[in-house]
Protein backbone atom coordinates (compact mmCIF):
# COMPACT_ATOMS: atom_id res chain seq x y z
CA UNK A 1 0.00 0.00 0.00
CA UNK A 2 1.43 3.21 -1.19
CA UNK A 3 -0.04 6.52 -0.06
CA UNK A 4 2.47 8.97 -1.14
CA UNK A 5 0.86 10.32 -4.52
CA UNK A 6 -2.54 10.62 -2.78
CA UNK A 7 -3.59 14.59 -1.56
CA UNK A 8 -4.71 14.40 2.20
CA UNK A 9 -5.82 16.27 5.29
CA UNK A 10 -3.92 13.85 7.78
CA UNK A 11 -3.93 14.45 11.73
CA UNK A 12 -2.10 12.25 13.78
CA UNK A 13 -2.58 11.61 17.83
CA UNK A 14 0.13 9.96 19.54
CA UNK A 15 -1.31 7.93 22.99
CA UNK A 16 0.72 5.86 24.99
CA UNK A 17 -1.07 3.02 26.49
CA UNK A 18 -0.40 3.71 30.20
CA UNK A 19 -0.39 6.95 31.22
CA UNK A 20 3.10 8.35 31.46
CA UNK A 21 4.32 11.16 33.72
CA UNK A 22 7.19 13.59 32.49
CA UNK A 23 10.31 12.18 31.19
CA UNK A 24 9.67 8.72 31.80
CA UNK A 25 12.46 6.66 30.19
CA UNK A 26 11.59 4.15 27.56
CA UNK A 27 10.48 0.46 28.93
CA UNK A 28 11.22 -2.02 26.77
CA UNK A 29 8.01 -3.47 25.18
CA UNK A 30 5.76 -1.01 25.46
CA UNK A 31 4.13 0.62 22.65
CA UNK A 32 2.59 3.36 21.74
CA UNK A 33 -0.79 3.76 19.78
CA UNK A 34 -0.81 5.81 16.63
CA UNK A 35 -4.07 7.00 15.37
CA UNK A 36 -4.20 8.01 12.40
CA UNK A 37 -7.42 9.80 10.77
CA UNK A 38 -7.61 10.37 7.08
CA UNK A 39 -10.10 12.15 5.08
CA UNK A 40 -8.97 11.46 1.40
CA UNK A 41 -10.13 13.48 -1.96
CA UNK A 42 -11.18 10.03 -3.33
CA UNK A 43 -14.57 9.95 -1.72
CA UNK A 44 -15.03 6.45 -3.03
CA UNK A 45 -12.14 4.91 -1.48
CA UNK A 46 -12.57 6.64 2.24
CA UNK A 47 -9.99 5.22 4.72
CA UNK A 48 -11.60 4.80 8.21
CA UNK A 49 -9.29 5.64 11.30
CA UNK A 50 -7.01 2.55 12.29
CA UNK A 51 -5.16 2.27 15.85
CA UNK A 52 -1.55 1.53 15.18
CA UNK A 53 1.21 0.73 17.12
CA UNK A 54 4.84 1.92 16.21
CA UNK A 55 7.08 -0.64 16.19
CA UNK A 56 10.92 -0.92 17.28
CA UNK A 57 11.32 1.50 19.69
CA UNK A 58 14.61 2.29 20.25
CA UNK A 59 17.62 2.18 22.54
CA UNK A 60 19.68 5.40 24.06
CA UNK A 61 22.47 4.22 21.14
CA UNK A 62 19.87 4.34 18.87
CA UNK A 63 19.81 0.27 17.93
CA UNK A 64 16.51 -1.82 17.68
CA UNK A 65 15.39 -3.64 20.81
CA UNK A 66 15.12 -7.08 20.38
CA UNK A 67 11.59 -8.69 20.16
CA UNK A 68 10.00 -10.31 22.96
CA UNK A 69 7.67 -13.20 22.18
CA UNK A 70 4.93 -11.51 22.74
CA UNK A 71 5.19 -10.16 19.23
CA UNK A 72 4.32 -13.73 17.50
CA UNK A 73 0.96 -12.44 18.93
CA UNK A 74 1.07 -9.36 16.36
CA UNK A 75 0.61 -8.60 12.74
CA UNK A 76 2.88 -6.27 10.96
CA UNK A 77 2.80 -4.54 7.86
CA UNK A 78 4.77 -2.23 6.10
CA UNK A 79 3.68 0.85 4.37
CA UNK A 80 4.80 4.39 3.76
CA UNK A 81 3.14 7.73 4.51
CA UNK A 82 4.34 11.03 2.98
CA UNK A 83 6.89 9.69 1.10
CA UNK A 84 8.92 7.91 4.53
CA UNK A 85 8.93 4.58 5.21
CA UNK A 86 6.44 2.88 8.55
CA UNK A 87 5.84 -0.20 10.34
CA UNK A 88 2.57 -1.03 11.48
CA UNK A 89 1.69 -3.65 14.42
CA UNK A 90 -1.67 -4.83 14.57
CA UNK A 91 -3.38 -6.73 17.36
CA UNK A 92 -5.00 -10.46 15.85
CA UNK A 93 -7.25 -10.03 19.45
CA UNK A 94 -9.52 -7.50 20.11
CA UNK A 95 -8.09 -7.24 24.07
CA UNK A 96 -6.82 -3.48 24.40
CA UNK A 97 -4.63 -4.35 27.46
CA UNK A 98 -1.01 -5.32 26.46
CA UNK A 99 0.78 -8.70 27.25
CA UNK A 100 3.69 -6.94 27.74
CA UNK A 101 1.86 -4.50 30.18
CA UNK A 102 0.59 -7.50 31.92
CA UNK A 103 3.95 -9.34 32.44
CA UNK A 104 5.31 -5.71 33.08
CA UNK A 105 2.53 -5.75 35.85
CA UNK A 106 3.48 -9.46 37.27
CA UNK A 107 7.33 -8.45 38.32
CA UNK A 108 6.84 -5.53 39.74
CA UNK A 109 4.15 -7.14 41.85
CA UNK A 110 5.49 -10.52 42.75
CA UNK A 111 8.28 -9.65 44.67
CA UNK A 112 6.21 -7.40 47.22
CA UNK A 113 3.92 -10.52 47.41
CA UNK A 114 7.21 -12.61 48.64
CA UNK A 115 8.45 -10.31 50.66
CA UNK A 116 5.07 -10.15 52.32
CA UNK A 117 4.66 -13.98 52.70
CA UNK A 118 8.41 -14.12 54.08
CA UNK A 119 7.16 -11.79 56.80
CA UNK A 120 4.45 -13.93 57.74
CA UNK A 121 6.57 -17.06 57.94
CA UNK A 122 8.62 -15.95 59.85
CA UNK A 123 6.33 -14.22 62.38
CA UNK A 124 4.68 -17.16 62.59
CA UNK A 125 7.33 -19.65 63.08
CA UNK A 126 9.81 -17.85 65.59
CA UNK A 127 10.05 -20.29 69.29
CA UNK A 128 9.52 -17.92 71.87
CA UNK A 129 12.54 -17.50 72.86
CA UNK A 130 13.31 -15.51 69.74
CA UNK A 131 9.63 -13.70 69.74
CA UNK A 132 9.84 -12.73 73.13
CA UNK A 133 13.22 -13.19 74.96
CA UNK A 134 11.50 -11.51 78.02
CA UNK A 135 8.41 -13.74 78.75
CA UNK A 136 10.90 -16.83 77.88
CA UNK A 137 13.01 -16.06 80.48
CA UNK A 138 10.40 -15.68 83.04
CA UNK A 139 8.76 -19.31 82.29
CA UNK A 140 12.46 -20.49 82.29
CA UNK A 141 12.37 -19.24 85.86
CA UNK A 142 9.15 -20.61 87.28
CA UNK A 143 9.94 -23.82 85.32
CA UNK A 144 12.86 -24.23 87.95
CA UNK A 145 10.80 -22.82 90.86
CA UNK A 146 8.84 -25.75 90.28
CA UNK A 147 11.61 -27.74 90.00
CA UNK A 148 13.53 -27.22 93.23
CA UNK A 149 10.62 -26.58 95.58
CA UNK A 150 7.53 -28.14 97.77
CA UNK A 151 4.71 -27.57 96.39
CA UNK A 152 1.99 -27.93 99.50
CA UNK A 153 -0.99 -26.12 97.82
CA UNK A 154 -3.85 -28.19 98.03
CA UNK A 155 -5.57 -26.59 95.29
CA UNK A 156 -2.51 -27.16 92.67
CA UNK A 157 -1.74 -29.89 90.57
CA UNK A 158 0.59 -30.89 87.85
CA UNK A 159 -0.34 -32.00 84.65
CA UNK A 160 1.21 -34.84 82.19
CA UNK A 161 2.89 -33.78 78.93
CA UNK A 162 -0.29 -34.63 76.65
CA UNK A 163 -2.20 -32.06 78.67
CA UNK A 164 0.07 -29.50 77.99
CA UNK A 165 0.58 -30.35 73.93
CA UNK A 166 -3.11 -30.16 73.80
CA UNK A 167 -3.59 -26.58 75.92
CA UNK A 168 -0.35 -25.37 73.35
CA UNK A 169 -2.34 -26.96 70.31
CA UNK A 170 -3.48 -25.00 67.06
CA UNK A 171 -7.25 -25.31 68.77
CA UNK A 172 -6.97 -22.29 70.52
CA UNK A 173 -7.16 -20.82 66.71
CA UNK A 174 -11.12 -21.70 66.65
CA UNK A 175 -14.23 -20.17 67.59
CA UNK A 176 -16.79 -22.20 68.57
CA UNK A 177 -19.99 -20.54 70.64
CA UNK A 178 -22.35 -22.38 70.86
CA UNK A 179 -22.73 -26.41 71.68
CA UNK A 180 -21.82 -29.29 69.33
CA UNK A 181 -23.98 -29.30 66.45
CA UNK A 182 -25.29 -25.76 67.15
CA UNK A 183 -22.34 -23.73 66.57
CA UNK A 184 -22.25 -19.84 65.23
CA UNK A 185 -19.45 -20.31 63.01
CA UNK A 186 -18.90 -22.71 60.23
CA UNK A 187 -15.81 -25.12 60.65
CA UNK A 188 -16.77 -26.59 63.85
CA UNK A 189 -16.82 -30.55 62.85
CA UNK A 190 -13.43 -31.35 64.42
CA UNK A 191 -14.70 -29.49 67.69
CA UNK A 192 -18.08 -31.02 68.10
CA UNK A 193 -16.27 -34.30 68.32
CA UNK A 194 -13.53 -33.24 70.60
CA UNK A 195 -16.43 -31.57 72.75
CA UNK A 196 -18.74 -34.63 72.48
CA UNK A 197 -15.98 -37.00 72.95
CA UNK A 198 -15.00 -34.70 76.52
CA UNK A 199 -18.51 -35.23 77.55
CA UNK A 200 -18.88 -38.66 77.43
CA UNK A 201 -15.52 -39.05 79.06
CA UNK A 202 -16.85 -37.00 81.85
CA UNK A 203 -19.73 -38.97 82.56
CA UNK A 204 -17.73 -42.15 82.39
CA UNK A 205 -15.05 -40.88 84.99
CA UNK A 206 -17.59 -40.76 88.03
CA UNK A 207 -19.46 -43.58 86.83
CA UNK A 208 -22.84 -41.74 85.77
CA UNK A 209 -25.46 -42.96 83.27
CA UNK A 210 -25.93 -40.39 80.49
CA UNK A 211 -30.03 -40.93 80.38
CA UNK A 212 -29.45 -39.65 83.69
CA UNK A 213 -26.62 -37.08 83.69
CA UNK A 214 -25.76 -34.15 81.75
CA UNK A 215 -22.36 -32.37 81.69
CA UNK A 216 -21.60 -29.30 80.19
CA UNK A 217 -17.10 -29.04 79.92
CA UNK A 218 -16.97 -25.36 78.59
CA UNK A 219 -17.07 -22.79 82.25
CA UNK A 220 -13.52 -21.05 82.26
CA UNK A 221 -13.49 -22.04 86.35
CA UNK A 222 -15.27 -23.25 89.37
CA UNK A 223 -16.42 -20.07 90.06
CA UNK A 224 -18.21 -19.10 86.26
CA UNK A 225 -19.39 -23.00 86.79
CA UNK A 226 -21.17 -21.68 90.09
CA UNK A 227 -22.54 -18.66 88.69
CA UNK A 228 -24.19 -20.26 85.60
CA UNK A 229 -26.03 -22.91 88.05
CA UNK A 230 -27.12 -19.69 90.15
CA UNK A 231 -27.58 -17.45 86.75
CA UNK A 232 -29.78 -20.54 85.08
CA UNK A 233 -31.96 -21.70 87.91
CA UNK A 234 -32.83 -18.43 90.49
CA UNK A 235 -33.76 -14.92 89.71
CA UNK A 236 -31.73 -12.08 91.16
CA UNK A 237 -32.45 -11.38 94.14
CA UNK A 238 -33.07 -15.71 95.24
CA UNK A 239 -31.64 -17.24 98.29
CA UNK A 240 -28.53 -19.93 98.50
CA UNK A 241 -26.80 -20.70 101.32
CA UNK A 242 -23.19 -22.66 101.44
CA UNK A 243 -20.42 -23.24 103.88
CA UNK A 244 -19.24 -19.68 105.31
CA UNK A 245 -15.43 -18.89 104.10
CA UNK A 246 -14.06 -18.53 107.00
CA UNK A 247 -15.47 -22.30 107.94
CA UNK A 248 -13.74 -23.68 105.01
CA UNK A 249 -15.81 -22.52 102.24
CA UNK A 250 -15.85 -20.84 99.03
CA UNK A 251 -16.49 -16.86 98.42
CA UNK A 252 -18.10 -17.98 94.85
CA UNK A 253 -21.02 -19.41 97.25
CA UNK A 254 -21.53 -15.91 98.86
CA UNK A 255 -20.08 -14.43 101.34
CA UNK A 256 -20.15 -11.40 103.03
CA UNK A 257 -17.44 -9.48 104.91
CA UNK A 258 -18.04 -9.12 108.88
CA UNK A 259 -18.45 -5.07 107.89
CA UNK A 260 -21.11 -5.83 105.51
CA UNK A 261 -18.69 -5.84 102.07
CA UNK A 262 -19.78 -8.15 98.96
CA UNK A 263 -16.93 -10.28 98.53
CA UNK A 264 -18.25 -12.15 95.58
CA UNK A 265 -20.94 -12.03 92.11
CA UNK A 266 -22.58 -14.63 94.07
CA UNK A 267 -23.60 -12.38 97.13
CA UNK A 268 -23.59 -9.26 94.74
CA UNK A 269 -26.83 -10.22 92.77
CA UNK A 270 -28.24 -12.77 95.27
CA UNK A 271 -28.93 -13.65 99.04
CA UNK A 272 -26.89 -15.28 100.70
CA UNK A 273 -26.98 -16.79 104.26
CA UNK A 274 -23.84 -19.19 105.75
CA UNK A 275 -23.49 -22.38 107.86
CA UNK A 276 -20.81 -22.29 109.78
CA UNK A 277 -18.19 -25.17 111.51
CA UNK A 278 -18.94 -25.62 115.07
CA UNK A 279 -15.21 -23.50 116.47
CA UNK A 280 -14.97 -25.88 118.97
CA UNK A 281 -14.55 -28.97 116.73
CA UNK A 282 -14.08 -28.22 113.42
CA UNK A 283 -16.65 -29.90 111.57
CA UNK A 284 -20.12 -28.59 110.35
CA UNK A 285 -23.19 -28.36 112.66
CA UNK A 286 -25.34 -29.89 110.71
CA UNK A 287 -28.58 -29.71 113.19
CA UNK A 288 -27.76 -25.90 113.15
CA UNK A 289 -27.67 -26.22 109.23
CA UNK A 290 -30.90 -27.84 109.43
CA UNK A 291 -32.28 -25.22 111.44
CA UNK A 292 -31.15 -21.83 109.64
CA UNK A 293 -32.16 -23.56 106.34
CA UNK A 294 -36.04 -24.20 107.52
CA UNK A 295 -35.62 -19.86 108.44
CA UNK A 296 -34.13 -18.96 105.22
CA UNK A 297 -35.32 -21.25 103.19
CA UNK A 298 -32.67 -21.30 100.66
CA UNK A 299 -33.57 -21.72 96.44
CA UNK A 300 -29.92 -23.37 96.44
CA UNK A 301 -28.45 -25.46 99.04
CA UNK A 302 -24.93 -25.81 98.77
CA UNK A 303 -22.17 -28.56 100.10
CA UNK A 304 -18.62 -28.48 99.69
CA UNK A 305 -15.83 -26.26 100.01
CA UNK A 306 -12.53 -25.07 100.07
CA UNK A 307 -10.91 -25.87 103.04
CA UNK A 308 -13.04 -28.91 104.53
CA UNK A 309 -10.31 -32.14 105.68
CA UNK A 310 -13.47 -34.21 106.64
CA UNK A 311 -16.41 -35.98 104.93
CA UNK A 312 -19.63 -34.71 103.90
CA UNK A 313 -22.68 -35.98 105.01
CA UNK A 314 -24.42 -35.45 101.76
CA UNK A 315 -27.86 -37.46 103.19
CA UNK A 316 -28.24 -35.09 105.94
CA UNK A 317 -28.04 -32.27 102.90
CA UNK A 318 -30.41 -34.06 100.76
CA UNK A 319 -33.08 -34.76 104.13
CA UNK A 320 -32.47 -30.63 104.71
CA UNK A 321 -32.62 -29.56 100.79
CA UNK A 322 -36.00 -31.86 100.66
CA UNK A 323 -37.80 -29.84 103.46
CA UNK A 324 -36.94 -26.58 102.74
CA UNK A 325 -37.79 -27.36 98.90
CA UNK A 326 -33.55 -26.40 97.22
CA UNK A 327 -32.28 -27.75 95.10
CA UNK A 328 -28.99 -29.65 95.97
CA UNK A 329 -25.85 -28.02 94.51
CA UNK A 330 -22.56 -30.26 95.29
CA UNK A 331 -19.60 -27.98 94.52
CA UNK A 332 -16.67 -30.95 94.77
CA UNK A 333 -13.57 -28.63 93.50
CA UNK A 334 -11.04 -30.16 95.56
CA UNK A 335 -12.59 -33.53 95.86
CA UNK A 336 -13.37 -34.84 92.49
CA UNK A 337 -10.30 -36.88 91.97
CA UNK A 338 -11.25 -38.37 95.09
CA UNK A 339 -15.33 -39.25 94.47
CA UNK A 340 -14.02 -40.15 90.58
CA UNK A 341 -11.53 -42.98 92.49
CA UNK A 342 -14.54 -43.78 94.60
CA UNK A 343 -12.20 -42.91 97.78
CA UNK A 344 -15.22 -41.54 99.39
CA UNK A 345 -19.22 -40.68 99.78
CA UNK A 346 -20.32 -40.31 96.39
CA UNK A 347 -22.62 -36.64 96.25
CA UNK A 348 -23.96 -37.96 92.63
CA UNK A 349 -26.52 -40.20 94.67
CA UNK A 350 -27.31 -37.47 96.62
CA UNK A 351 -27.24 -33.88 94.26
CA UNK A 352 -28.94 -32.30 91.77
CA UNK A 353 -25.83 -30.51 90.10
CA UNK A 354 -22.57 -30.96 90.62
CA UNK A 355 -19.91 -28.47 89.82
CA UNK A 356 -15.83 -28.86 90.14
CA UNK A 357 -12.74 -27.26 88.83
CA UNK A 358 -10.94 -29.83 86.71
CA UNK A 359 -7.21 -29.06 87.54
CA UNK A 360 -6.68 -29.88 90.87
CA UNK A 361 -6.93 -33.67 92.03
CA UNK A 362 -7.99 -34.49 88.53
CA UNK A 363 -4.78 -33.21 87.17
CA UNK A 364 -6.15 -31.77 84.57
CA UNK A 365 -6.25 -28.07 82.99
CA UNK A 366 -7.36 -25.20 84.18
CA UNK A 367 -11.20 -25.11 83.92
CA UNK A 368 -14.72 -26.33 85.25
CA UNK A 369 -17.62 -28.51 84.71
CA UNK A 370 -21.19 -28.91 85.44
CA UNK A 371 -22.98 -31.86 86.07
CA UNK A 372 -26.75 -31.79 86.20
CA UNK A 373 -29.58 -34.26 86.31
CA UNK A 374 -31.79 -35.13 83.49
CA UNK A 375 -34.83 -37.08 82.88
CA UNK A 376 -37.76 -38.15 85.43
CA UNK A 377 -37.14 -36.78 89.36
CA UNK A 378 -37.31 -39.35 92.02
CA UNK A 379 -40.22 -39.69 94.60
CA UNK A 380 -39.66 -37.03 98.00
CA UNK A 381 -38.26 -34.79 95.93
CA UNK A 382 -38.81 -30.90 96.88
CA UNK A 383 -40.45 -28.07 94.98
CA UNK A 384 -37.76 -26.85 92.94
CA UNK A 385 -36.99 -23.26 92.58
CA UNK A 386 -39.99 -20.87 91.39
CA UNK A 387 -42.16 -23.41 89.67
CA UNK A 388 -45.29 -23.17 92.00
CA UNK A 389 -46.14 -26.84 90.97
CA UNK A 390 -44.38 -30.24 91.65
CA UNK A 391 -42.83 -31.36 88.18
CA UNK A 392 -41.79 -34.74 87.80
CA UNK A 393 -38.85 -33.53 85.18
CA UNK A 394 -35.82 -32.37 86.23
CA UNK A 395 -35.50 -29.11 83.52
CA UNK A 396 -31.63 -28.32 84.53
CA UNK A 397 -30.18 -29.14 80.60
CA UNK A 398 -31.46 -26.26 78.52
CA UNK A 399 -31.05 -23.66 81.88
CA UNK A 400 -27.46 -24.81 82.24
CA UNK A 401 -26.46 -24.67 79.07
CA UNK A 402 -28.38 -20.93 78.25
CA UNK A 403 -26.24 -19.50 81.28
CA UNK A 404 -23.36 -20.82 80.26
CA UNK A 405 -23.72 -19.52 77.02
CA UNK A 406 -24.72 -17.21 76.03
CA UNK A 407 -25.37 -15.33 79.23
CA UNK A 408 -22.63 -14.93 80.82
CA UNK A 409 -19.33 -16.71 78.22
CA UNK A 410 -18.25 -16.05 74.71
CA UNK A 411 -16.41 -19.46 72.82
CA UNK A 412 -15.53 -22.22 75.01
CA UNK A 413 -11.72 -22.90 75.21
CA UNK A 414 -11.83 -25.28 72.88
CA UNK A 415 -7.47 -26.10 73.82
CA UNK A 416 -9.02 -26.34 77.15
CA UNK A 417 -11.79 -29.15 76.53
CA UNK A 418 -9.36 -31.13 74.62
CA UNK A 419 -6.94 -31.49 77.37
CA UNK A 420 -9.47 -32.17 79.82
CA UNK A 421 -10.90 -34.87 77.75
CA UNK A 422 -7.44 -36.61 77.80
CA UNK A 423 -6.90 -35.51 81.96
CA UNK A 424 -10.77 -37.53 81.64
CA UNK A 425 -9.31 -40.27 80.29
CA UNK A 426 -7.11 -41.03 82.77
CA UNK A 427 -8.93 -40.29 85.18
CA UNK A 428 -10.90 -43.85 84.39
CA UNK A 429 -8.06 -45.89 84.75
CA UNK A 430 -6.80 -48.06 87.56
CA UNK A 431 -3.62 -46.18 87.75
CA UNK A 432 -5.37 -42.92 88.45
CA UNK A 433 -7.22 -44.71 91.00
CA UNK A 434 -4.15 -45.97 92.62
CA UNK A 435 -2.88 -42.39 92.45
CA UNK A 436 -5.71 -40.64 94.55
CA UNK A 437 -5.24 -43.27 97.38
CA UNK A 438 -1.82 -42.76 97.58
CA UNK A 439 -2.91 -39.05 97.94
CA UNK A 440 -4.76 -40.03 100.73
CA UNK A 441 -2.23 -42.31 102.17
CA UNK A 442 0.31 -39.22 102.17
CA UNK A 443 -2.16 -36.47 103.48
CA UNK A 444 -2.74 -39.44 106.77
CA UNK A 445 1.43 -39.48 106.93
CA UNK A 446 1.90 -35.90 107.29
CA UNK A 447 -1.25 -35.62 109.54
CA UNK A 448 0.47 -38.31 111.77
CA UNK A 449 3.73 -36.66 111.51
CA UNK A 450 2.64 -32.89 112.83
CA UNK A 451 0.51 -34.49 115.49
CA UNK A 452 3.63 -35.81 116.91
CA UNK A 453 5.16 -32.87 116.83
CA UNK A 454 2.12 -31.42 119.07
CA UNK A 455 0.88 -29.27 116.27
CA UNK A 456 -2.45 -28.93 116.49
CA UNK A 457 -4.61 -29.52 113.31
CA UNK A 458 -8.44 -28.70 112.74
CA UNK A 459 -10.80 -31.51 113.18
CA UNK A 460 -7.74 -33.28 114.33
CA UNK A 461 -6.60 -34.98 111.08
CA UNK A 462 -8.21 -35.31 107.38
CA UNK A 463 -10.37 -38.00 105.14
CA UNK A 464 -9.20 -36.54 102.40
CA UNK A 465 -6.24 -34.56 100.55
CA UNK A 466 -5.75 -31.87 102.66
CA UNK A 467 -4.92 -30.71 106.80
CA UNK A 468 -5.53 -27.10 108.35
CA UNK A 469 -2.81 -26.28 110.59
CA UNK A 470 -3.88 -24.02 113.02
CA UNK A 471 -0.51 -21.89 113.64
CA UNK A 472 -2.04 -19.90 117.18
CA UNK A 473 -0.60 -22.11 119.59
CA UNK A 474 2.96 -20.98 118.20
CA UNK A 475 1.77 -17.40 118.37
CA UNK A 476 2.05 -17.54 114.76
CA UNK A 477 -0.11 -15.80 111.92
CA UNK A 478 -0.91 -17.92 108.57
CA UNK A 479 0.67 -14.85 106.76
CA UNK A 480 4.11 -14.88 108.30
CA UNK A 481 4.34 -18.44 108.32
CA UNK A 482 3.64 -18.72 104.48
CA UNK A 483 6.33 -15.84 103.82
CA UNK A 484 8.98 -17.90 106.01
CA UNK A 485 7.93 -21.20 104.29
CA UNK A 486 8.10 -19.50 100.57
CA UNK A 487 11.49 -18.40 101.27
CA UNK A 488 12.43 -21.40 102.07
CA UNK A 489 11.12 -23.07 98.38
CA UNK A 490 7.86 -24.41 100.18
CA UNK A 491 4.55 -23.13 99.04
CA UNK A 492 1.48 -23.26 101.03
CA UNK A 493 -1.51 -20.67 101.80
CA UNK A 494 -2.98 -18.75 104.76
CA UNK A 495 -6.27 -19.54 106.18
CA UNK A 496 -8.74 -18.21 108.41
CA UNK A 497 -9.21 -19.83 111.44
CA UNK A 498 -12.44 -19.65 113.34
CA UNK A 499 -12.13 -19.12 117.46
CA UNK A 500 -13.13 -21.24 120.44
CA UNK A 501 -15.53 -17.42 120.56
CA UNK A 502 -16.50 -17.36 117.04
CA UNK A 503 -13.88 -14.67 116.48
CA UNK A 504 -12.13 -15.34 113.15
CA UNK A 505 -8.09 -14.97 113.10
CA UNK A 506 -6.13 -15.57 109.89
CA UNK A 507 -4.02 -18.18 112.07
CA UNK A 508 -3.48 -21.09 109.85
CA UNK A 509 -2.74 -22.36 106.72
CA UNK A 510 -3.87 -24.93 104.36
CA UNK A 511 -1.70 -27.94 103.12
CA UNK A 512 -2.11 -30.40 100.48
CA UNK A 513 -0.52 -33.19 98.98
CA UNK A 514 -2.02 -33.78 95.12
CA UNK A 515 0.70 -32.04 93.71
CA UNK A 516 3.95 -33.47 95.34
CA UNK A 517 2.19 -37.08 95.04
CA UNK A 518 2.24 -36.54 91.35
CA UNK A 519 6.47 -36.08 91.44
CA UNK A 520 6.11 -39.63 92.92
CA UNK A 521 6.13 -38.84 96.83
CA UNK A 522 5.02 -41.58 98.97
CA UNK A 523 4.76 -41.53 102.94
CA UNK A 524 8.15 -41.68 103.90
CA UNK A 525 8.66 -38.37 101.89
CA UNK A 526 5.98 -36.49 103.53
CA UNK A 527 7.11 -37.49 107.02
CA UNK A 528 10.62 -35.05 105.84
CA UNK A 529 8.38 -32.37 104.53
CA UNK A 530 6.83 -32.42 107.76
CA UNK A 531 10.35 -32.26 109.36
CA UNK A 532 10.57 -29.26 106.90
CA UNK A 533 7.31 -27.72 107.89
CA UNK A 534 8.05 -28.21 111.51
CA UNK A 535 11.07 -26.67 111.29
CA UNK A 536 9.80 -23.43 108.85
CA UNK A 537 7.23 -22.84 112.39
CA UNK A 538 10.55 -22.94 114.60
CA UNK A 539 12.24 -20.36 112.45
CA UNK A 540 9.83 -17.76 112.16
CA UNK A 541 8.88 -17.74 115.93
CA UNK A 542 12.39 -16.93 115.96
CA UNK A 543 12.65 -14.11 113.65
CA UNK A 544 9.37 -12.45 114.95
CA UNK A 545 10.58 -12.29 118.36
CA UNK A 546 13.62 -10.86 116.89
CA UNK A 547 12.18 -8.71 114.57
CA UNK A 548 8.33 -8.25 115.02
CA UNK A 549 5.61 -9.11 112.56
CA UNK A 550 7.45 -8.61 109.61
CA UNK A 551 5.67 -7.08 107.29
CA UNK A 552 7.66 -5.28 104.76
CA UNK A 553 11.31 -7.00 105.63
CA UNK A 554 11.04 -9.71 102.58
CA UNK A 555 15.10 -9.40 102.45
CA UNK A 556 15.70 -9.69 105.74
CA UNK A 557 13.57 -12.92 105.42
CA UNK A 558 15.72 -14.17 102.45
CA UNK A 559 19.12 -13.73 104.04
CA UNK A 560 18.21 -14.85 107.05
CA UNK A 561 20.98 -17.86 107.84
CA UNK A 562 18.34 -20.64 108.84
CA UNK A 563 16.54 -19.83 106.09
CA UNK A 564 19.14 -20.07 103.76
CA UNK A 565 20.39 -23.52 104.89
CA UNK A 566 16.73 -24.86 105.27
CA UNK A 567 16.11 -23.85 101.53
CA UNK A 568 19.22 -25.70 100.17
CA UNK A 569 18.16 -29.29 101.80
CA UNK A 570 14.47 -28.10 100.06
CA UNK A 571 15.74 -28.01 97.11
CA UNK A 572 18.27 -30.91 97.31
CA UNK A 573 14.84 -32.83 98.30
CA UNK A 574 13.09 -31.55 95.79
CA UNK A 575 15.06 -32.38 93.10
CA UNK A 576 15.35 -35.66 93.56
CA UNK A 577 11.64 -36.04 92.08
CA UNK A 578 10.96 -35.39 88.44
CA UNK A 579 8.24 -32.98 87.41
CA UNK A 580 5.88 -34.56 84.59
CA UNK A 581 5.53 -33.03 81.84
CA UNK A 582 8.48 -31.39 81.13
CA UNK A 583 11.82 -31.81 81.05
CA UNK A 584 14.86 -29.18 83.38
Amino acid sequence: MDLSHHQSNLSLNFSSVHASPPRRPSIPDEPISLHLESTLRDPSNPLPPVPLQLLEPQTENGSPEVESDDDEDREVEEFRILGHSMCLKRRRDCDSSSSSSISTKRLSVEPDLEARRAAVRAWGAQPLSVADPDVHDIMEKEKKRQFRGIELIASENFVCRAVMEALGSHLTNKYSEGMPGARYYGGNQYIDEIETLCCERALAAFNLDPKCWGVNVQPYSCTSANFAVYTGLLLPGDRIMGLDTPSGGNTSHGYYTPNGKKVSGASIFFESLPYKVNPQTGYIDYDKLEERALDFRPKILICGGSSYPREWDYARFRHIADKCGAVLLCDMAQISGIIAAKECVNPFDYCDVVTSTTHKSLRGPRGGIIFYRKGTKPRKRGILLSQGYESDQYDFEEKVNFAVFPSLQGGPHNNHIAALAIALKQVATPEYKAYMQQVKKNAQALASALLRRKCRLVTGGTDNHLILWDLRPLGLTGKLYEKVCEACHITLNKIAIFGDNGTITPGGVRIGTPAMTSRGCLEADFETMAEFLFRSAQIASLLQREHGKLQKSTSMVESNRDIVELRARVEAFATQFAMPGFDI
